[in-house]
């Protein structure tokens, strides 16, 4: 395995790709500031990575409205901090880019070369992040992923769970569909395509589809939580930043690992976090969907 370098490393996914490859080194936004090209730099050159695993990130998709600069900073500009700064070192990058890169207008799974149209400041930050690390540094891999959930930090599941112990019904969006994935398959993923050939943008989420409605619906009843999950539409439950409503993600690479169907992860979660009360034996998964 090569020597790996984690920025973000105290986040959800920086934690699982931590864990998942042996040896890799973690910094996190405290030991590192990825937007200080000085310390980056200094940090990398000590390190001395074959490869930069760049899960350091800004995440609040609503703040980002009201504070473009800051996500810009972050997603953008300390992408491409981190990318000169992991060339210098003869090192690679992995940058963690987003479905909300896309507008939702496509009426099928977005590919890896579909036109790109950002409908929020958080997707307009993320695209400044992949073209900033793909312009400083040669040896790149773009991922973009989705509707992350896993053992560390809050995720929709936990919120969703939370909320259902309390409440007698919820209302959930059913007018936005895509591809939950579970951080463990995709840390997994990603040391795959560490020691793989593969280079430039690949498609990496959860297998198969769904909205947030039936995603919430199936973790409830999965805990055994005795709540009501009803849908709602995008315009009753406002929020500042524009959601795509079609952000599936499809994998058309043949070098690209293909994760478990999004049941399958959410199962594998909630067993994880000892929370999976039920299993519906009428609901037959997949192990591994493909997506190609």
């Amino acid at each position: 395995m090569s020597r790996v370098v984690v920025t973000g490393a105290g986040g959800m996914l920086g934690r699982a790709v931590l864990e998942e490859i042996a040896g890799s080194v973690g910094f996190t936004h405290q030991q590192l500031d990825v937007c200080d090209e000085r310390a980056v730099r200094s940090a990398l050159q000590r390190e001395r990575p074959h490869w930069v695993v760049h899960c350091a990130a800004y995440t609040n998709v609503d703040a980002a409205e009201s504070e473009p600069e800051v996500a810009n900073r972050v997603n953008g500009e300390g992408a491409g901090i981190v990318a000169r700064a992991a060339a210098e070192v003869g090192a690679g990058i992995v940058y963690i880019s987003s479905d909300y890169v896309f507008d939702g207008s496509k009426r099928s799974p977005y590919v890896e070369d579909d036109p790109t149209n950002p409908i929020s400041a958080y997707g307009r930050s993320k695209l400044a992040g992949e073209r900033a690390v793909s312009e400083s540094n040669n040896n790149h891999l773009i991922v973009r992923t989705a509707w992350l959930f896993g053992p560390y930090g809050r995720n929709f599941v936990e919120t969703i769970l939370a909320l259902a112990r309390e409440r007698e019904s919820l209302l959930v969006v059913h007018d936005q569909v895509g591809c939950p994935t579970y951080t463990r398959h995709l840390a997994a993923a990603i040391a795959a395509l560490l020691e793989s050939p593969a280079r430039g943008v690949h498609h990496v989420a959860g297998g198969g589809a769904c909205s947030w409605f039936e995603f919430a619906s199936e973790a409830v009843q999965l805990a055994g939580i005795e709540c009501a999950v009803e849908p709602c539409t995008t315009d009753q439950f406002p929020r500042p930043a524009a959601r795509p409503a079609n952000s599936v993600l499809r994998a058309t690479r043949e070098q690209t690992p293909r994760l478990p169907h999004w049941r399958t992860g959410l199962r594998a979660y909630l067993a994880e976090r000892g929370l999976l009360a039920s299993r519906r034996e009428d609901d037959v998964v997949p192990p591994e969907v493909k997506t190609g």
